[in-house]
C-alpha cells in the first residue's frame, strides 16, 4: 500500500496537471490515480549497479544475474563498492556479467569510492542537472539511466525523459498525433506540466502500454 505522503503528493500533482492540460487530464481520468512511489534501495551505488546489470536484458535474466553478483559477497546484505573493487574480473564474469558490464561496474565502484557518486544525503542537496552531469561520466551510465534514478529512486518531481520511447509513444497515443513527437515538441508541451513532469511521465507510460493500471512504480 502506498504511503499517505506519496498519495497526497500524487493527488496534488494530478490536480495541477488536469488544470494545466485538458488532454493530459483526460488521460489521467482514464488511467486513474497515480501510484508512483519512489524507493531508494540501499544506496545510489547499488541503484546504478542494478541499472547496469539490467541494461539490454529481459527482467528475469537480469534479476538472476544481479542475485548471482550479490551471492558473490555473502558477508554483506547488499553489494558495496569495495566488494566490486576488490573482486577479480573472473569472479564478476562468473556471475554472468559481460566484459562491458564488468568494466562498467568496476568504473562505478571506483567513482563511488572517489566521491564522484554521491551518497543519498549528498544527492538531496544537488539539482537534477548536477546529478546528471556527474553520473553520466561513469562508464555505461547515460542520461536516461540517471533520469530513471531521479524518478524512481530519488523521487524527483519534475523529470521528463524526452528520449524515452515509452514517453514518446504515450504522448502519441494520448494526444492523437500521427507521428512520435520530437524532443522539442515534448519539451514545449511539458512546460505546462511543471513542476510535476515526473507524474506526467508516469501517465504517458501508462498510455504507451494501453493499460489503466500502472506498469512502472
Amino acid at each position: 500500500m502506498m504511503g499517505k505522503g506519496h498519495t497526497q503528493k500524487n493527488q496534488k500533482a494530478m490536480a495541477h496537471l488536469c488544470a494545466a492540460d485538458e488532454k493530459l487530464g483526460r488521460l489521467i481520468a482514464s488511467v486513474g490515480p497515480c501510484s508512483l512511489k519512489p524507493r531508494m534501495e540501499h544506496s545510489i551505488f547499488y541503484a546504478l549497479l542494478s541499472a547496469i546489470v539490467y541494461q539490454q536484458l529481459a527482467g528475469k535474466a537480469a534479476a538472476t544475474i544481479l542475485a548471482r553478483v550479490e551471492a558473490l559477497f555473502p558477508e554483506h546484505d547488499y553489494v558495496h563498492p569495495e566488494d566490486i573493487a576488490g573482486a577479480s574480473d573472473e569472479l564478476l564474469r562468473s556471475a554472468g556479467l559481460s566484459r562491458n558490464k564488468t568494466a562498467a561496474v568496476r568504473d562505478l565502484a571506483a567513482r563511488t569510492l572517489d566521491g564522484t557518486v554521491p551518497t543519498v544525503v549528498q544527492a538531496r542537496g544537488m539539482s537534477d542537472q548536477e546529478l546528471i552531469d556527474r553520473l553520466v561520466a561513469i562508464r555505461g551510465i547515460g542520461v536516461w539511466t540517471v533520469e530513471m534514478l531521479l524518478i524512481f529512486s530519488l523521487g524527483r518531481p519534475d523529470v521528463l525523459p524526452v528520449d524515452d520511447y515509452g514517453i514518446r509513444k504515450g504522448f502519441q497515443v494520448a494526444f492523437g498525433t500521427r507521428q512520435l513527437p520530437t524532443k522539442k515538441q515534448l519539451l514545449r508541451r511539458g512546460e505546462r506540466w511543471r513542476p510535476y513532469r515526473s507524474v506526467a511521465s508516469w501517465y504517458l507510460w501508462q498510455a504507451a502500454v494501453g493499460k489503466k493500471k500502472e506498469v512502472r512504480s
